[in-house]
């Protein structure tokens, strides 16, 4: 495993980080809903590989991921860095109207109090007395950002965070939590963005700006949902209200694009001797250096491969192909 700081802290996180997404089951994933002793089996296949890295929610599964990471944290809690989010909640205090699902309604609230609520309900949840990161799950411009700075920064002074970031924002969010002069920490250190080689417009916007600051771009949804991991995924079929079902990849003229793609980049695999995965993780790595692979896993077999993608090297021209290969079906914009 390879490691790198989170901006210029001294917190150390494998470049591969466990998504726990779709640990938090419900309708958003709707084709299993794990268990304690998925996620206990979970974790130590994160220690067998060297992933110390994990990112969860409250709003995955509205607490469930939360909670089970809880569970199977016990006894090994300084083992891992954990990562989690604020700023969307259930609580019906205030806010913005964000969703509607599995009998919530989730607001959208960056205020101080709501931050600070936020990580005391994780905490309680995932049964630990400090986060390590924290990250404004949707940056929001109905309030101010030197109220949610605030918010973070004095939860470092208690000693429940270490540090925090952001995701689903702009290049030009970066630099305004940047610029807040009353921070006593160096702010931001992680940008968690989407990013994949068919979607890679946003990502690349932002990675000037993170340079900057030698903030960590964290990529997540570069396998798109596991689109990109097969020729026989694309045939599966989901729920209306699972995320996979709303994506492009979906559509007949985008699924064919994929499929001619795929055979592009299959004597690419055979060269690397590596699965469609680690080819296409392997060319995010290589678009920044200061990436970090945010992967949704739920089985020991996902991350064997996963870490993989970690001794693989492409070339130039190798890359090139790539890209070509999806230039015809990648899109601008893509809002999951």
């Amino acid at each position: 495993m390879k490691f790198q700081n989170l901006g210029n802290t001294d917190i150390k996180v494998s470049t591969v980080a466990l998504g726990t997404w779709g640990l938090g089951g419900g309708s958003v994933w709707s084709d299993k809903n794990s268990t304690e002793a998925d996620a206990i089996k979970l974790l130590d296949a994160c220690e067998e590989y060297g992933i110390n890295y994990i990112d969860t929610a409250p709003v995955y599964g509205t607490g469930v991921s939360e909670e089970l990471l809880g569970k199977a944290l016990k006894g090994r809690r300084e083992r891992f860095i954990l990562q989690t989010k604020c700023s969307l909640n259930w609580r019906n205090e205030g806010g913005n109207f964000h969703y509607s699902r599995d009998g919530y309604t989730v607001n959208n609230d960056t205020r101080y109090d709501a931050v600070k609520r936020d990580v005391e309900d994780s905490m309680r949840r995932m049964q630990t007395d400090y986060i390590d990161s924290i990250i404004v799950h949707y940056v929001c411009k109905d309030f101010p950002v030197e109220e949610t700075v605030r918010g973070l920064e004095d939860l470092i002074k208690e000693g429940k965070i270490r540090t925090y970031g952001l995701s689903n924002s702009q290049p030009f969010d970066l630099d305004e939590y940047k610029g807040v002069k009353t921070r006593i920490s160096d702010g931001v250190s992680v940008v968690q963005e989407f990013f994949s080689i068919l979607s890679p417009f946003h990502g690349r916007d932002y990675f000037e700006v993170c340079k900057k600051y030698n903030t960590v771009f964290q990529t997540y949804g570069v396998l798109e949902e596991g689109f990109l991991t097969s020729r026989e995924f694309m045939n599966k079929t989901f729920e209306k209200t699972d995320i996979r079902s709303r994506i492009p990849w979906v559509e007949e003229d985008k699924k064919k694009g994929l499929l001619k793609a795929f055979d592009i980049w299959e004597p690419l695999c055979k060269d690397h001797n590596c699965s469609f995965s680690n080819l296409v993780e392997t060319w995010a790595l290589t678009q920044y250096d200061r990436m970090s692979l945010l992967v949704g896993m739920r089985r020991k077999e996902t991350m064997s491969d996963t870490v993989t993608c970690l001794d693989i090297k492409l070339s130039a021209e190798e890359i090139r192909l790539m890209e070509d290969a999806v230039k015809a079906i990648q899109v601008e914009v893509l809002d999951k």
